[in-house]
């Protein structure tokens, strides 16, 4: 019992696999506050860099909406060129701002865990609308964490917001005593730096949680033992299946074997437990060339295809031994067994010549030469 609750356990580091399904699912460490940081910062950044053309662009604008003189405010053509024209300055200033601000969320939210497109995670799931489920993410670990996050962030934020608009209070009671446009680009200037100073100090909240998402995604993604063993089952194969195929693969290649033994030339036999069948093709140079071989049942099963296509059967229990276990099917005879097999295949036409009618019976062969390191028990 206590060996199967072990195993229930998420002990195991993922496999490649489950990383791999994972992120097809878009299940990647992400962190919020990061992506807030970025966009904070990158508007912040914006902002100063493209305020003095923004506000260029708001002065423009005004100055050409309140200097129209009065017949064009009953032309419904000017006021469309108008309309066209101040959209079409607001978006030229606009762009610089717009694309610094994509930038920053694009690497906020591709800091950790990289880019990844998961239509499976835009999928909608039934879950979601589960008031139950609900229920459970209100008062999970997660929610708890977010909670503390958020108050965090927001005491962190309202301390360094109070501190810089007291660091500023002598610039704000001051603009009401410059001119217009400088008021206006000084006003841009102190929240250009109030909001960077403030969205700097998320870099605490930052810091503290990109570790804990990366930590927390990769808990997701441990396995239990169990679950390591079934994926390796269904990666691998389940062992009564590749048993199974082996089977299939054993059968397969018996029967090509037992359709080569009819096109043999001789089966050498160790009459009770082995069969070997050598083909020699001449035309074709090299040795003779072992086309079937088989213990016991497989070799009586040889046995029997030659007598059924009057191949010539030839009991040798030492040549059968030694050819059987030095040589695997369509290999060529090692070199030791030469001078043997051409005895061999010698008898066999002259026995093939008598049958014929064309000469004497050969006599018996015995004592063939077959060395020692070839010889088999």
């Amino acid at each position: 019992m206590a060996e199967n609750d072990s195993s229930q356990e998420k002990t195991e580091e993922p496999t490649e696999k489950r990383l791999r399904e994972s992120r097809e699912k878009g299940q990647v460490a992400r962190s919020k506050e990061l992506s807030t940081l970025a966009v904070t910062l990158g508007g912040s950044a914006a902002l100063l860099m493209s305020g003095g053309i923004l506000l260029d662009m708001a002065v423009r604008i005004m100055r050409a909406c309140f200097s129209q003189d009065r017949s064009h405010l009953f032309d419904p053509r000017s006021m469309s060129e108008l309309l066209v024209g101040a959209g079409y300055s607001a978006l030229e200033a606009l762009v610089p701002f717009l694309l610094l601000l994509f930038i920053a969320s694009f690497v906020g939210t591709a800091g950790i865990g990289g880019v990844i497109f998961s239509a499976q995670a835009l999928a909608p799931k039934a879950s979601r609308l589960n008031p139950l489920e609900g229920i459970k993410r209100m008062f999970s670990v997660k929610a708890l964490v977010e909670l503390v996050k958020a108050l965090a962030k927001f005491s962190v934020v309202l301390v360094v917001a109070l501190v810089v608009m007291n660091s500023q209070l002598a610039e704000l009671t001051g603009l009401p005593h410059e001119p217009l446009l400088p008021a206006m680009l000084h006003s841009v200037k102190m929240v250009g730096w109030s909001l960077f100073i403030m969205s700097a100090s998320l870099v605490l909240i930052a810091a503290v949680d990109v570790p804990f998402q990366i930590w927390d995604n990769a808990q997701k993604l441990k396995m239990t033992k169990q679950e390591v063993r079934d994926e390796y089952k269904d990666s691998e194969g389940k062992p009564e299946v590749k048993s199974k195929i082996r089977q299939l693969q054993r059968e397969m290649a018996e029967r090509r074997m037992m359709g080569e033994v009819p096109k043999a030339d001789v089966v050498i036999t160790n009459p009770t437990h082995f069969s070997v069948a050598l083909k020699y093709e001449p035309e074709k140079g090299g040795a003779p060339r072992l086309v079937a071989k088989g213990a016991d049942f497989l070799a009586f099963k040889i046995r029997e295809v030659a007598v059924e296509h009057e191949v010539i059967i030839l009991p040798s229990p030492a040549l059968a031994r030694a050819v059987y276990y030095s040589t695997e099917l369509e290999q060529e005879i090692p070199a030791g067994l030469y001078l043997a097999i051409a005895q061999v295949l010698a008898y066999i036409y002259q026995l093939r010549q008598y049958q014929e009618g064309k000469g004497k019976r050969p006599a018996s062969l015995k004592d063939l030469p077959i060395p020692d390191d070839l010889q088999h028990d």
